[in-house]
């Protein structure tokens, strides 16, 4: 039986040239005392030795004796490279993790989980982080070689990194979860040929853009990742993102749930049923469409329940949200409102300004999208408009209303569920949320070549990854009582909290050494939510 002690001691030794310490711990082993030794001290005089023993001993150290040199973060960077190691993503990554261009992506990788910030700023983060000597380099970092370099070796990797985290997410009939978004850029992009013009679904007027489609598994841990040019639409990367999973993953049977719109009727008709299965929502002008064929009534729509139609292989899961309804009403009565006082100041207007008021009109009616309730009469000099009433009651009555359609047998999957699961890609909206904005920082795109700014975003993707396992090992922890107005724990926090774990040089009587600081009590119990020991 072992028992080791718990107090340490010091053991000079002179009987070579110049004097040595060997810090040591005592214990017992059936019965025999044992030591062992856990650092070496040398190139200190017997005079400094003597010092730091008295220390150890609990004597008097003067203060003027004891330095701290140097502090740097330690805590959240060992994390990170652990849980990596954990997951097996840096075999996944390369089967040889110890190559230096693997350490230097796992130093992205986590940099960018901890940090953001461009890979130069990173390549800088030594003099505040112990970030690149924990991934295991210890020279100094030229952000060409250990970071450029790097990407260049991960990008020809991707594809055969994606398939392994499909390998080991998805499988068979599985649900999988894809949506795409756009992601705005600055400054010139002249030789790209994915930065340009496109629908921005960030709002960003006269900025040219990417396109970014992520696939996640139906839990939403993301799987793969990829880069459109910027003006590529929704509908048009659905084939191939199918084809890819079906072929390239060896999957035989997929379930997949898309946002509303992107699996067109002229996409389905091209999907090979036999192997894909979809759900989706309709667009409004697909309902209004089943309304006249009378498939679906308006009056099937129920607040509380779920109504499924069945026509054919086809099933439609009618669904209402009052809430919705409600929001969707207001909005339309606000932009009606400031489509009218727009439209009256220009009528009233008596300056003859750039552009007749015809077309100044038009361009009020495409910024609010009100085209299809007001139209106009007369010319320029005597310019009227008319709001077509029925219209909008027309358009009222489906306020609230969504249909979610899906091909999956009912003996597979319930109404229910069906609605569930496409509900379930709000877990990929929440994906999109923490790479562009709330931690990740996809942008400012730093990066001005085509295959570095698709690289970018898989390292980006990769963080999230690493940020969803610890989020699902981190549950427990989140449902404790916590900090703030709410009393709640957050992943910024936690981050935050294992960042105040630090590696400090310490300086004792002349005598130099690291020390990793001891976790507070609320940092041990997030290490051991993680699996980590330090």
């Amino acid at each position: 039986m072992t028992r080791k002690s718990k107090s340490y001691h010091l053991d000079i030794q002179t009987h070579r040239k110049n004097p040595y310490g060997l810090l040591r711990n005592s214990y017992r082993e059936d019965g025999k005392v044992k030591k062992e030794t856990l650092c070496r001290l040398t190139g200190l005089s017997f005079e400094q030795l003597r010092a730091i023993q008295a220390a150890i001993q609990g004597k008097t150290v003067m203060k003027e004796n004891f330095i701290i040199t140097d502090n740097r973060e330690y805590g959240a960077s060992f994390v990170g490279v652990s849980l990596i190691k954990q997951l097996g993503l840096h075999t996944a990554i390369f089967s040889r993790p110890a190559e230096k261009w693997v350490k230097a992506v796992i130093a992205m990788i986590v940099g960018r989980l901890i940090y953001a910030g461009s890979k130069l700023a990173l390549s800088h983060c030594g003099s505040y982080s112990a970030l690149w000597e924990i991934c295991g380099i210890y020279e100094e970092i030229d952000v060409d070689e250990h970071c450029y370099e790097s990407m260049d070796r991960l990008f020809e990797r991707q594809n055969a990194i994606q398939k392994k985290l499909a390998a080991k997410h998805l499988s068979n009939g599985t649900l999988i979860l894809y949506d795409i978004t756009s992601c705005y850029m600055e400054g010139e992009y002249e030789d790209s040929e994915l930065v340009c013009f496109g629908y921005n679904r960030d709002k960003k007027k006269g900025h040219e853009q990417i396109v970014i489609a992520l696939l996640c598994n139906k839990d939403g841990c993301p799987v793969a990742v990829e880069v459109f040019a910027g003006n590529t639409k929704d509908e048009t990367t659905v084939l191939d993102k199918i084809e890819e999973i079906t072929k390239k993953y060896g999957l035989d049977k997929i379930i997949f749930v898309g946002d509303r719109g992107m699996v067109t009727q002229a996409k389905y008709d091209k999907i090979n049923h036999e192997l894909v299965k979809v759900v989706t929502a309709l667009t409004h002008s697909k309902i209004q469409e089943l309304c006249k064929e009378e498939v679906i009534q308006l009056g099937m729509f129920d607040e509380k329940n779920i109504v499924e139609i069945i026509d054919g292989d086809a099933r439609y899961c009618l669904c209402k949200n009052p809430d919705m309804a409600m929001k969707e009403t207001q909005t339309r009565l606000r932009l009606l409102q400031k489509t009218t006082d727009e439209l009256d100041k220009i009528i009233k207007s008596t300056k003859k300004g750039k552009y007749s008021k015809s077309v100044r009109a038009g361009k009020v009616m495409n910024k609010f999208k009100m085209g299809k309730f007001i139209t106009f009469e007369g010319t320029d000099e005597n310019l009227t408009y008319r709001i077509d009433h029925t219209k909008i009651e027309q358009e009222a009555v489906l306020d609230g209303c969504y249909i979610v359609f899906t091909d999956v047998p009912q003996e597979d999957m319930t109404a229910v569920d069906a609605v569930a699961n496409y509900k379930s890609l709000l877990k990929v909206e929440q994906a999109f949320r923490n790479m562009k904005t709330v931690r990740l920082e996809i942008r400012p795109v730093y990066h001005k070549t085509d295959d570095r700014i698709k690289c970018h975003v898989f390292i980006c993707m990769l963080a999230y990854y690493v940020m969803w396992h610890m989020n699902q090992r981190l549950t427990p922890f989140f449902a404790t009582d916590g900090v703030g107005p709410d009393r709640k724990y957050t992943f910024d926090y936690v981050m935050e909290s294992l960042k105040r774990i630090s590696i400090q040089n310490v300086e004792v009587c002349g005598a130099k050494s690291s020390v990793i600081t001891k976790p507070t009590g609320e940092q041990a119990r997030i290490l051991k939510h993680l699996g980590v020991s330090l």
